[in-house]
C-alpha cells in the first residue's frame, strides 16, 4: 500500500485500541462514535482518510448488536471518504458459535453477519479465533485468522509446572488444545460432552491420563461458565490435583464469574480481546494483552507482509 495508515476504533474496544497504537507509537484515529437522542448510532470522521490505508478495531462485545452496527457504519463512512483500503480488526466475532443449523428452523447467523460485513464493501477481515474455523469460508473477501494459543501456551510453559496435561473441554477443541500441549510441553486429555440444551453442557467422560497432574482446561471463549466447570468436576473425580483454566475470549455471561469463583478451577487466564473489569484483589483471573500481536499483525498487513510467518 502506498497510503498512509491510519486506524480508528469503535466503543466495543477503545482501550485495547489504545494499546494497538502504544505498541504502533501512533495516534488512534479521531472519529465520533455515538448515538443520537433517539437511540441510533451516529459516526463523524474527524480526519481526512481519502487514499489511506485504514484499520477499524472493533469487538463485538456487549452491547452486542449496538457494536455490529457501529462497525458496519464505520466502515461505510470510511470508504464514502474514499479510503483506499479497509480493514475491519474483530478481535472478537460474535454470533460464531451459530455458524450451523443444529435443528431445524434456525438461522446460520455467522454466515448472515458475515454477508453484513461483505455488503459494506470492507476489504479484508484481521479476527482471533474464530470459534469455528469454517467461518472463515463465509467471506468472499480475504480473511486474516489470528491465535492466541501460543501467548496463553508461553504463559504456561514460563510457570515451570511439573505433569501439565492440556485437556479439550470437547472434540471440537483437540486441535486448538494439542497446539497449547505442544507449545507448553504438555500431554493431551479430551472430554466428550453434549448439550441436552443451548446453554447447558454435560461432560459425560475424559479420555487421557490426568491423576496426579495439573489439567489446563483449554477453550476459544468463556460464556456462560458451565462447560468449564462440568469439566473441571469431572476431572477432580479424574484425580487431577489441580485444574487451571484458559480462554482466548473472555464473554462471561451474567453470573458466569460467580459459577467460576464456586469451582475447583483455582485460576483462569484469558485474553483482552473483550473489556473485562477484574476486580482489584482478584487472583482468580488473569488478563493477558493481545495488542502486540494486533499490532504487529496490522503492519504486516499495511506493509503486505506474510502473516503466517507470525505463527511459524
Amino acid at each position: 500500500m502506498d497510503g498512509r495508515l491510519q486506524v480508528f476504533a469503535g466503543n466495543g474496544s477503545q482501550k485495547l485500541a489504545e494499546d494497538i497504537m502504544g505498541v504502533l507509537e501512533a495516534p488512534l484515529g479521531r472519529a465520533v462514535v455515538g448515538q443520537w437522542r433517539d437511540g441510533e448510532t451516529r459516526i463523524k470522521l474527524e480526519e481526512n482518510v481519502r487514499g489511506s490505508d485504514v484499520f477499524i478495531i472493533q469487538s463485538m462485545s456487549h452491547p452486542v448488536n449496538h457494536h455490529i452496527m457501529e462497525l458496519l457504519i464505520m466502515i461505510d463512512a470510511i470508504r464514502r471518504a474514499s479510503a483506499a483500503r479497509v480493514t475491519a480488526v474483530i478481535p472478537y466475532f460474535a454470533y460464531a458459535k451459530q455458524e450451523k443449523k443444529t435443528s431445524g428452523r434456525e438461522p446460520i447467523s455467522a454466515s448472515l453477519l458475515a454477508n453484513l460485513l461483505g455488503t459494506t464493501g470492507v476489504h479484508r477481515i484481521l479476527t482471533l479465533d474464530l470459534h469455528s474455523p469454517a467461518i472463515e469460508g463465509f467471506f468472499d473477501i480475504p480473511v486474516d485468522h489470528l491465535r492466541a494459543t501460543p501467548l496463553l501456551a508461553s504463559e504456561f510453559r514460563d510457570l515451570g509446572l511439573d505433569n501439565l496435561v492440556a485437556v479439550s473441554p470437547d472434540a471440537g477443541g483437540v486441535a486448538r488444545a494439542e497446539e497449547f500441549r505442544l507449545r507448553a510441553g504438555a500431554s493431551l486429555a479430551i472430554a466428550s460432552k453434549k448439550r441436552p440444551t443451548p446453554d447447558k453442557a454435560e461432560v459425560l467422560e475424559v479420555v487421557g491420563d490426568v491423576e496426579g497432574k495439573t489439567a489446563v482446561i483449554v477453550e476459544d471463549m468463556i460464556s456462560t461458565g458451565d462447560t468449564l466447570v462440568k469439566c473441571a468436576e469431572k476431572l477432580t473425580e479424574r484425580g487431577a490435583s489441580k485444574i487451571y483454566a484458559c480462554a482466548v475470549h473472555p464473554v462471561f455471561a451474567n453470573g458466569a464469574m460467580d459459577v467460576i469463583e464456586r469451582s475447583t478451577i483455582e485460576k483462569v487466564w484469558v485474553t483482552d480481546t473483550l473489556p473485562l473489569d477484574v476486580a482489584p484483589g482478584n487472583d482468580r483471573v488473569k488478563v493477558l494483552t493481545v495488542a502486540p500481536l494486533l499490532a504487529e499483525a496490522i503492519m504486516r498487513i499495511h506493509k503486505d507482509l506474510s502473516i503466517s510467518a507470525l505463527f511459524l
